[in-house]
């Protein structure tokens, strides 16, 4: 039974800003039922810590330079039997609201000292230098927040083994020199063969650099990567690394997403009986204050509002509603330009769009019950998680070919129709002109309602639960503590 010690800077329900909270509870449930000894650890945020019904102080540790002490907080993920560590310093993590951003937006000034400290408490906790009397096997570390931790490790004369998920190579955690030094990080870190980017402090090189093994979400993000359209200036070191870099898809929690079962929405359903689908569809349209009406295809957008995600396209396209067969929701938030520009439209054209800035879980689950097809015009996309969902949901998803939308969504052609295969709409460029191509599509197919039928349960019979993902990761991990061995 491998040891364990999960690190995350989110996990739902406890905080959630994006895809890696629900990875980040979901694996580590699956990855328990495969009898892995695993414990996640994550910043002592005020938001998370009302979420734990029971916590205990189980370490107080000194960290150099800093006052006080760092204490450990030890509760139960909810619905769970999985310990989550906090790490917790009220100066770092006793803000409200976002984890990473300020109420404005912006990244809050202390996120390179908030993530430091982070990582040098998952390191002291990997050493087992605590107290706790349990030192993993694995550190399995997530994006730029963690990306100090096998950098740090690599300093130990023995460690556990370390895997790096990359979920989001766009984000780095770049920092100036001067930062660099203000967290009294050893001198050799400070090499292009370590921390150092193009004279900037990289979180994330620590993790792509030092880890044992890196993976990424799933296969063809991380051959993507390795490109310069997709490796934002990393692409070089990735394809030096790239016989340690591999590509798993994401699975999802078919417990918390499942139509049969799921609480948050209006009508349960399944793939033998779609029909009550259309209840929900009455719903959310109600919901969003939108004419009910069956004949018109409800699409929805759920995501951050941001150029990543092809917010730019969906605007073009709400530019020409008007003369489309369709409705459109958008639940999410971002740039305030793009989220100002979203509520004009939703005046402009009342009875064919309208919107919600923000996230609201329940409202995510009814849109993915409710609408008939799901817009996902992401720039890139690594894995990508609602598209996995609206399969799950019958909600037929639109998307373009990339990262992990394009190993996940069989386009509805004529081979593939013939064939029974197909699950959803792929465009090959993301342009305005590509996007409108593939809602008519979409259009066509759903006046066909016969056909449409079979791609909806040809997607609601597709399997992409986390039992076989984390089958895969607990091989990247004995790989990893292979190579550890050979040290």
């Amino acid at each position: 039974m491998s040891k364990i010690l999960f690190a995350t800077s989110e996990a739902h329900p406890l905080i959630k800003t994006g895809g890696l909270a629900d990875v980040s509870s979901a694996l580590p449930i699956a990855l328990k039922t495969l009898r892995c000894d695993i414990r996640i650890i994550l910043p002592a945020y005020a938001e998370a810590l009302k979420n734990i019904k029971r916590l205990k102080t189980v370490a107080n540790i000194i960290l150099p330079g800093l006052p006080g002490y760092v204490e450990i907080l030890q509760g139960k993920l909810p619905n769970s039997n999985i310990k989550v560590l906090f790490v917790q310093y009220e100066p770092a993590f006793k803000r409200p609201g976002n984890p990473y951003t300020d109420a404005q937006g912006n990244p809050w000034a202390d996120n390179a000292e908030r993530f430091s400290l982070f990582c040098r408490a998952v390191t002291e906790v990997a050493q087992n230098r605590v107290g706790l009397n349990w030192q993993p096997d694995v550190i399995h570390c997530n994006d730029w927040q963690t990306g100090l931790v096998p950098a740090l490790l690599s300093l130990e004369q023995t460690r556990p083994a370390t895997l790096f998920t990359i979920h989001n190579l766009a984000y780095q955690g770049l920092f100036p020199h001067a930062t660099f030094q203000a967290l009294g990080l050893p001198p050799s870190l400070w090499s292009h063969n370590a921390l150092e980017f193009h004279q900037q402090l990289s979180f994330i090189k620590g993790g792509l650099i030092f880890a044992d093994q890196i993976n990424t979400v799933s296969p063809r993000y991380a051959e993507e990567i390795k490109t310069a359209e997709f490796g934002y200036g990393l692409e070089g070191l990735l394809k030096h690394r790239q016989s340690a870099l591999t590509g798993i898809v994401n699975g999802i929690d078919d417990k918390l997403w499942n139509p049969a079962t799921d609480p948050h929405i209006h009508k349960h359903y399944d793939s033998q009986h779609l029909t009550d689908k259309s209840d929900n569809k009455d719903y959310i349209q109600a919901a969003f204050k939108l004419p009910i009406d069956k004949s018109k295809l409800l699409l929805g957008f759920i995501g951050r509002l941001v150029e990543q995600k092809g917010i730019d396209l969906i605007l073009s396209l709400l530019t020409q509603i008007e003369q489309l067969p369709i409705q459109l929701i958008v639940l999410g938030s971002g740039d305030t330009l793009f989220e100002t520009q979203l509520k004009t439209l939703a005046i402009k054209f009342p009875r064919q769009f309208n919107c919600k800035i923000g996230y609201d879980e329940t409202l995510a689950h009814q849109i993915e019950a409710g609408a008939d097809a799901l817009l996902m015009p992401s720039r890139f996309e690594p894995c990508g998680l609602n598209q996995l969902y609206s399969l799950h949901y019958g909600t037929v998803p639109i998307v373009h070919h990339v990262g992990g939308l394009a190993d996940t969504v069989i386009d509805a052609n004529d081979k593939t129709l013939a064939l029974n295969q197909a699950t959803g709409i792929v465009f090959k460029q993301p342009t305005n002109t590509a996007l409108l191509m593939a809602v008519n599509r979409t259009i066509a197919l759903f006046a066909n309602q016969h056909t449409w039928k079979k791609i909806m349960r040809n997607g609601m019979n597709s399997r992409f639960n986390w039992r076989k993902s984390a089958l895969q990761y607990i091989k990247l991990y004995k790989t990893a503590l292979a190579s550890v061995a050979k040290i």
